[in-house]
């Protein structure tokens, strides 16, 4: 008696359709790839377009001599970095730049954790004052710096009340030791608000267990800001100074309105000075080195504060 066996089926390959063998290009794991590339296809064109390629072009130019009046546009190689190196101006000015950074950073922190900190309380009346120290951040940067300029004038507004008190005010935008402050005080109010905001957000994310603890344990109100407010919130803290020191870098338009870089070079940032040589001077590529100058030295900062996030943020390793 003969029997008679199945016929055997070969299994199927990986990457062909079941049953005939026939190669199938279109995998799950290619569809999802290709999904997930046309998601990120934007992001990716945006970045080349308006990021990596304007870069680009910033580093060539600086390697050129452009000039728009006569037409020419020849290569110069590093003489625009030599120039960099034997300016006797820049040294001030990036003197100016560290200041004004300096100034902002630690005055805008300190002040935004302490209203948000205030704010954070349950008392009547706190809606409002958020919404009054965070209106200035919707508020045009154009208008609002020239409100101030107004305001800090010889014969403005400020010095005005100060009349009226019976002190004689200085000439905020004029002088050598007001001018800066000026400049920084006015920025500052104008972007508190957006990181007290951020404040108020992390501290309202602290679990109250934490502090009815500690006070059952007799902290007092400093220990407990310190050991439970900080550690919580410097996520958010890193978030702040990493905003508000690459802000403090690209400010103009405050400069232009109110000092105009001066007294002398006193208030001239380094994106005053580069606007000041590629469209007033019309050095468009010394203007172009200046601008790697300023990359360089944000992109510095910002790794700095990032690397050194392990040995204060909270929770990082």
């Amino acid at each position: 008696m003969t029997t008679t066996h199945p016929k055997l089926r070969v299994p199927d390959r990986p990457g062909t359709r079941p049953g005939t063998g026939a190669s199938l290009f279109w995998t799950v794991r290619r569809r999802d790839n290709l999904v997930g590339y046309l998601l990120i296809a934007p992001q990716l064109v945006g970045s080349v377009l308006f990021v990596l390629l304007p870069l680009g072009l910033v580093v060539w130019y600086s390697l050129h001599e452009w000039n728009v009046l006569a037409g020419t546009f020849e290569f110069v190689g590093g003489e625009n970095y030599d120039r960099l190196v034997t300016d006797a101006n820049v040294r001030e000015v990036l003197g100016a730049t560290a200041l004004f950074s300096v100034g902002l950073v630690v005055l805008n922190l300190a002040l935004a954790l302490l209203l948000a900190v205030l704010l954070n309380q349950r008392l009547r009346g706190t809606v409002f004052f958020r919404t009054v120290f965070f209106s200035p951040v919707v508020v045009s940067l154009v208008a609002w710096t020239i409100v101030w300029q107004f305001l800090l004038q010889d014969d403005g507004g400020l010095n005005g009340v100060l009349a009226a008190a019976g002190v004689e005010g200085p000439n905020w935008l004029r002088g050598e030791g007001t001018a800066m402050l000026s400049v920084i005080i006015v920025q500052v109010l104008k972007n508190v608000g957006l990181n007290m905001v951020l404040f108020l957000a992390a501290l309202q994310g602290v679990p109250a267990q934490l502090y009815e603890a500690a006070e059952l344990d007799g902290a007092g109100a400093r220990t407990r800001f310190l050991r439970i407010t900080v550690p919580l919130i410097s996520p958010t803290i890193l978030l702040t100074s990493i905003i508000t020191v690459v802000g403090s870098l690209q400010v103009f338009a405050q400069i232009a309105v109110l000092t105009q870089g001066g007294p002398g070079v006193s208030t001239t940032v380094l994106v005053y000075y580069l606007y000041q040589q590629a469209f007033q001077f019309h050095h468009f590529g010394y203007g172009a080195t200046l601008s790697v100058l300023l990359f360089a030295i944000v992109a510095l900062l910002t790794i700095v504060q990032w690397r050194m996030r392990r040995r204060w943020v909270f929770n990082e390793t």
